[in-house]
Order: structure tokens, then C-alpha cells, then sequence
């Protein structure tokens, strides 16, 4: 080919990708900012996946190969990188295929695609030559921690998020200086192109907005998510009945006919001591003439639409000392999901009405094979093949619950109309009758008639058992004493007999049995069901933190067509056992407030609230006048109007006065005294103009205004320009005393 020939087309673009412009980023500053926040995204990523199911243990490794890629990436900038960018290639090939296996295997989906994108960041940290690149680390980094925001379940990621932030404000400074094309400052490496009290403040600034906008948000409770979280699957070999219960507070599995009475030989009435960690009520057999306390542990984390009571297991045999729930094979189904899907669709008692609530559980330490729950659930997300469920409405699981596992319940939880329950009919099902209205013959008579002279000195007629249950369960939490000091029961004595006659009292879960054999013993059926308290709330993280020492028992009593409800009788709780109410838009801020008064002294808290309350009724009341102008006819709609747009246009000259005076604070003196005369002129119709000169500005005044005034103005002026002109020391107090001269003139 001679020289005047033309290239062919391949080598024209080879010419032009040979000699394309190239700029690397030079700012070492910027990388080391943007380095130490993806670390920062990586390691939040690998603790809160701790929290969330198994640790990745990903970031011991990438990290420190993330940095030396950084490192790398900074002394070759501005070598030729094709060989490289074509390994990377290929790394990012062979992540693509673990992920994909990892997905095929049954693992955890949510960890699966954090540990893929912490991969292709650690490879792309081998070529960050251009502040581009830098840029796509930034939003993997930010990608990360929403990542690890989806997976934390403690306040763990709340100190990784704030780190985040401190690297991530002077990031974005030195990034933007990298677009205007300046050149780097090493001087500003503290906080980029941030002086470091300007940065602190505007950290500060960003917490606390972002605080308040995230306890001020709504949040919408009928929002139904249909992507429900869920571990990875598990799997179980073994044959599955659903009649057996594990729970490691009991010497025996569970089952019937062993001695699984409690930490003490026996059976299940034996005295015994509790166990130190596992509530005693989540076994197939409950002894309750065990004594002693547990020792506080989470138990698990529940994120929910709305809290309630986690139901776990519901007892409907009485033994005199405790409570046995056991089922033949005919009163337990076993249910299958498809191999690929995790959801179960769950058999439950038709209700008159329902509100469904969507509940995600993660197991935080070793749990017995059932499954708390809202009562009645009807959607289950399990990673286990089978699942069973009683005829008492509780799940069982094939294997026992460890830490990790995390499951989702949708319930139809039955609405509490008091109206419409009092309306339920008494015409129970014989099955209903056989099983919920067994009482010891010993002590039927004795109850019975305790019971009934109870009713007959209610103020007002009970004719219904909804009612009667309401009041029995009030007159046991306002009669009976909790006795935490409770002596033994002997073999002979019988539980509810020995509460109402002899001790007058008893712990806890023995007021709840108490009502259930005073309720069957007038022909109302009831259960006993033990579960959790909703826990404490965590505002930041948005998930109950349920522990061992939040279990108890409850009563369940049935009402015809309207289904079970439930009432808690124990001293201190209330009647009505925790239940979703209407959804509360601002809950969280409700939330957040208590919270935060839990850490306030009693005096701060005390003036907070008087000065709440003060507002509030304030905004009543002008809330109230508003209803009735704008309920009124025409007159008042547009006397309405008026005020309120009178109301506006006054805010908004006060917030202009505001803004004004808040300027002039952060100018100096002589400055501020100058700007207050030309604001002084310009509401008189005598403004300054861009354009114009301090001189120019006082050759307009002394046309328009009085001599006296126009002396005065014209020489604050030249104070003024001496001062900021001519370096000379401002006599702030001569400009002053003429800025009182200029204002006393009204016209």
C-alpha cells in the first residue's frame, strides 16, 4: 500500500482507538475516599448477612484485594490496560457462573446477588483509571449498603451507615471538582474540598434531615408485598407426621407418654425448675408446677405490618397441673409445596371479617419445630418441603428452628367488632364441644359455681359470652395478685382449685389457665395458646426484637361464626392481647417518640409534652374554625379563602423578614449597617440597583428625600465605602447612631 492510498476501515478505527484521548483521574484523594466506602458497603454487606442468615465471610478477602486493585489501578493509570480489562472479563465470566450454581443449588437469594456484586467490584478495582470509573465504584458502594439495609436486622449497620456518609460527602466534593476540571488539593484531604467545620455541619445537617424524613414518612399498612423474604431452602430426608415437638426445656422430645414434665423427673405435674433459656409452654406437654425465671434472650426479629400476638402453639386438654396438646395422625395435615416454590396455602376457620398481614420472621437462636405466627395464617413462605398444621391452628416444621432461618407468614387476621361478637351464636359444633369444654370432675362444681356468682354481681346483665369473658378476664386481673413466690403443688392438688381457693394467686400463665376452666365450666369452649408479646420495637431498623422472657399464655375462647379471639387476664397486660388495629400512617413517628421519651428525664419530658400539648390544641382549634367556615354556605367558604390566603401572604413576608435578618447576622457590622439603609430606602420606592455605585445610590436619595435624611445617608455611605474601599477602620458606632437619624423619618 503507497502512502497516498487510504487506510483500510480496520485500521482506521485501530488509528482511532489507538490515539484516543485519554484523561486519568489524578486526584489520590478521591480514590482513597472512594476506596474506604466501598470497604465500608463490603463489610456492611458481610456483618448484616450475619444477622440475616449465614455469614459471607467475603469481606476478609476483598477488601484487602479490593485495595491493592486500587492501589494498582492508581500506579498504572496511564498504562495501556487491554490485557487486563480482557482477565477481568473473564473473572467477571466465572462470577456469573458461581452465582448461577449458587442459584441453582437452593442458596439464599439475597446473599447470593451480594456476594456476585461484591465480585465484579472487586474486579473492576483493577481498572479505575478515569474518574468515570471511580463513579461506577461509587454507585456499587451506595448499591451495597441498600443491600445490606435490606438485609440488617440490628443497629450494627448503623454506625457502617454513618461511616458510609463521612466518606461518601467529601467523595462526591472531590468528584464535582473532578467535573469543573480542577486540579487536585492535597491540603483539603481531610474532607475534600470541604473546610472541616463546614463538612461536620453538613454531616450533621444530613443525619438529622434524613432522621426526621424517615420517622415523618407514611407508612402505608394495606401496601401488600407479594417478593416475601425467605431463607434458602433446606433440605429433610426423614418421614414427617407432624405429631412430633422438640423443645430443649424438656428431658424428652415432646411426645406423649415420655417424661417430658419439665426439668425435674416425674411427668408432667412433678415440681421442676424452668429451663434457663426455652420457655416451658412450647412442647406438646406444659407442666406448670414449674418455678424459676429465664434467663433474657432473643429469640428472633419479626418485620410486620402491624404487631400482634406470635402464636405458636394452642392446648386443649386439661391435666389438673398443666395442659397436653396432643393430636392423633387424622387431626394434623402435612402439607407439600412444589419443588419450585416456597409457599404453602394453609387450611383456616372461616371468619366474618379479616385484615391480612404479611409477617417476616428471623430465627436469632435455637427454636422448637413450630412456627410462630398471626393467627390464622393462611400464607406460609418456608424453606422446608412439608409443613403441618394441628387442629389448634399451629405450624409445625420437620426439623427445629435454628438461628438463620427466616420465613413469611400472610394471615388473615379475624377483626374484634364487640358488636357483632355479641351477636354470635351459642349452637357450637359437637366437635367444638368434645374437645374445648373438657373440665376435671373434681373441680367442675366448685368453679362452676364460683364462676356464676361472679357474673351475677356484674353491674350490668352479661348475656352473652363474648361479654362474660371480657368481664371474668377484668375481675381475675383486678382480684388475683401475682405470686411469683408460689409454693409446690402437691400431686394431689389441682392448679385452678388451689388459684381461686387456696392461694388467692398465682404466676402469670396460671391466671390464663384460670379463665380458660372458668369459661368451659359455663359452657363457653377455650383453650390455652402460648406465644410472644410483640417485643420491643427498634424504629431504626423497623423490626421487633422478640426474647424468651416475652413468652406467655393466653386464653382463646370460641364464638360461632365469628371464629377464636383472645383475652389475656394476666396483671399488667391488657384484656385484649396485642392485635392489629387500623393501619396508622405515622406510626412510625409514634414509635420513634417513644423512644426517644424513654431516654429523656422526667422534667425535659414533662415541658416537651406541655409544649406538645399546647400546639395541638392550638391546631384543634384552627382546625375546628376551619370546619365550620368551610362547612357553612357561600359566605363563609369565601370569608374562608380570604383569611387563608391572607394567612399565607403574611407567612411569607415574615419568612422574608427572616431570611432578611438571618443574611445581615453573617455579615460584618459596617456591611450590615449599610444593607439595612438600602433596605430602608428600597421599602421607601428608592431601591439600589446592581448597577449602581454607593455614590450613584446617595445621588438618588438626596433627590427624593429631605435634606437632613439625605446628609445623613450620604455619609453612612462614605463610612461605608472608607471601609470597604479604602481599608480604614469602620466607627461602627457613628454608623449606628446615623442609621437611627435615617429611620426616624416616616415619609
Amino acid at each position: 500500500m503507497t502512502s497516498r492510498q487510504k487506510p483500510r476501515p480496520w485500521r482506521q478505527l485501530q488509528q482511532l482507538i489507538r490515539h484516543r484521548p485519554f484523561q486519568p483521574e489524578n486526584s489520590l484523594a478521591l480514590r482513597l475516599y472512594v476506596q474506604a466506602l466501598v470497604s465500608v458497603g463490603i463489610i456492611a454487606t458481610d456483618i448484616t448477612a450475619a444477622d440475616a442468615a449465614d455469614a459471607l465471610g467475603i469481606s476478609f478477602w476483598a477488601v484487602p484485594l479490593g485495595i491493592v486493585g486500587a492501589l494498582w489501578s492508581w500506579h498504572t493509570r496511564y498504562r495501556p490496560r487491554r490485557y487486563v480489562q480482557g482477565a477481568i472479563a473473564v473473572g467477571m465470566v466465572a462470577a456469573l457462573a458461581v452465582f448461577l450454581n449458587q442459584i441453582v443449588s437452593g442458596a439464599d437469594t439475597r446473599l447470593t446477588l451480594a456476594a456476585l456484586l461484591i465480585h465484579l467490584q472487586v474486579l473492576h478495582s483493577f481498572d479505575l483509571p478515569r474518574r468515570k470509573d471511580l463513579g461506577y465504584s461509587i454507585v456499587i458502594g451506595l448499591i451495597l449498603m441498600g443491600v445490606a439495609a435490606t438485609l440488617s436486622q440490628t443497629l450494627v449497620f448503623g454506625p457502617l451507615l454513618l461511616l458510609f456518609m463521612a466518606f461518601g460527602l467529601p467523595a462526591l466534593a472531590l468528584d464535582y471538582r473532578s467535573r469543573l476540571g480542577l486540579p487536585p488539593q492535597p491540603a483539603q484531604f481531610a474532607l475534600g474540598s470541604l473546610p472541616l467545620r463546614q463538612g461536620v455541619l453538613l454531616f450533621g445537617a444530613a443525619v438529622g434531615i434524613g432522621l426526621i424524613i424517615f420517622a415523618s414518612l407514611p407508612r402505608l399498612g394495606r401496601y401488600q408485598v407479594r417478593s416475601l423474604p425467605v431463607s434458602a431452602a433446606i433440605e429433610f430426608s426423614g418421614s414427617f407426621d407432624g405429631q412430633t415437638i422438640t423443645n430443649p426445656a424438656y428431658q424428652g422430645d415432646g411426645n406423649a407418654g415420655e417424661d417430658d414434665g419439665g426439668n425435674a423427673s416425674g411427668g408432667i405435674g412433678a415440681p421442676g425448675t424452668v429451663d434457663e433459656f426455652a420457655y416451658y409452654g412450647f412442647n406438646s406437654r406444659m407442666n406448670q408446677n414449674l418455678r424459676g425465671e429465664m434467663t433474657p434472650q432473643v429469640m428472633m426479629r419479626v418485620r410486620t405490618q402491624a404487631p400482634g400476638f406470635w402464636r405458636v402453639l394452642a392446648f386443649e386438654r386439661y391435666s389438673g397441673l398443666g395442659w397436653e396438646a396432643v393430636y392423633d395422625e387424622a387431626e394434623i395435615a402435612v402439607l407439600s409445596r412444589p419443588r419450585w416454590m416456597l409457599q404453602f396455602h394453609l387450611p383456616r376457620i372461616p371468619s366474618l371479617s379479616s385484615r391480612e398481614v404479611v409477617q417476616t420472621y428471623s430465627i436469632a437462636a435455637d427454636f422448637p419445630n413450630l412456627l410462630p405466627a398471626l393467627y390464622q395464617p393462611s400464607q406460609l413462605y418456608f424453606p422446608l418441603d412439608q409443613v403441618a398444621v394441628d387442629a389448634g391452628g399451629s405450624l409445625r416444621s420437620p426439623v427445629a428452628l435454628s438461628d438463620g432461618i427466616t420465613y413469611t407468614v400472610v394471615s388473615q387476621v379475624p377483626e374484634r367488632d364487640r358488636t357483632r361478637l355479641g351477636q354470635t351464636s351459642t349452637d357450637y359444633p359437637p366437635g367444638v364441644r368434645q374437645r374445648y369444654l373438657q373440665v376435671p370432675d373434681a373441680i367442675l362444681p366448685a368453679v362452676q359455681q364460683l364462676t356464676r356468682t361472679i357474673l351475677a354481681e356484674a353491674p350490668n346483665p352479661l348475656p352473652h359470652p363474648y361479654e362474660q369473658a371480657l368481664y371474668l378476664a377484668q375481675y381475675l386481673k383486678q382480684t388475683y395478685p401475682v405470686k411469683q413466690d408460689l409454693p409446690f403443688f402437691r400431686a394431689e392438688d389441682d392448679l385452678v382449685s388451689a388459684f381461686l381457693f387456696d392461694y388467692g394467686g398465682g404466676q402469670p400463665d396460671h391466671f390464663s389457665t384460670v379463665l380458660t376452666i372458668m369459661l368451659r365450666s359455663i359452657g363457653v369452649p377455650a383453650r390455652l395458646v402460648t406465644g410472644f408479646a410483640p417485643g420491643e420495637y427498634n424504629p431504626f431498623t423497623g423490626l421487633y426484637v422478640v426474647r424468651n422472657t416475652d413468652a406467655y399464655a393466653i386464653t382463646e375462647a370460641y364464638f360461632g361464626e365469628a371464629g377464636w379471639f383472645g383475652f389475656d387476664p394476666i396483671p399488667g397486660h391488657e384484656i385484649i392481647p396485642p392485635s392489629p388495629q387500623d393501619p396508622q400512617a405515622f406510626g412510625l413517628l409514634r414509635q420513634f417518640w417513644r423512644w426517644v421519651a424513654g431516654w429523656l428525664p422526667p422534667p425535659i419530658l414533662g415541658w416537651i409534652r406541655g409544649v406538645g400539648e399546647w400546639l395541638l390544641a392550638i391546631a384543634g382549634q384552627a382546625i375546628g374554625w376551619l370546619r365550620w367556615l368551610v362547612g357553612g354556605g357561600l359566605v363563609r367558604r369565601g370569608v374562608a379563602g380570604v383569611g387563608l390566603g391572607a394567612g399565607l401572604w403574611l407567612l411569607w413576608l415574615l419568612g422574608q423578614r427572616l431570611r432578611h435578618w438571618w443574611q445581615l447576622r453573617q455579615l460584618p457590622v459596617p456591611e450590615a449597617i449599610y444593607q439595612r439603609m438600602v433596605a430602608w430606602a428600597g421599602d421607601r420606592g428608592l431601591p439600589k440597583r446592581p448597577h449602581q455605585t454607593p455614590l450613584e445610590h446617595v445621588a438618588l436619595l438626596n433627590a427624593q428625600l429631605p435634606a437632613s435624611v439625605a446628609t445623613a445617608a450620604a455619609a453612612l455611605s462614605e463610612h461605608y465605602m472608607r471601609w470597604r474601599y479604602g481599608a480604614a477602620a469602620a466607627d461602627v458606632q457613628h454608623m449606628q447612631r446615623l442609621l437611627r437619624q435615617i429611620k426616624r423619618h416616616r415619609t
